[in-house]
């Protein structure tokens, strides 16, 4: 595997748990638990979209 398959990889997995996080927090949690999974999800995203950015570049 070269270092962008692996970045891809990285990202594909970052946006599955971002989804699962802010899934997490909107369903399950409705508490101020449900804000905290929410933003730990957008962060997810926010590190992927980095990935995504770097791939190619490094």
């Amino acid at each position: 595997m070269n270092k962008n398959k692996i970045l891809g990889w990285a990202t594909l997995i970052m946006i599955a748990m971002g989804i699962l996080l802010i899934a997490l927090g909107v369903f399950r949690y409705n508490e101020v638990a449900g804000w905290g999974f929410v933003a730990v999800g957008v962060g997810f995203f926010a590190n992927a979209w980095v990935f995504s950015a770097l791939k190619g570049r490094v």
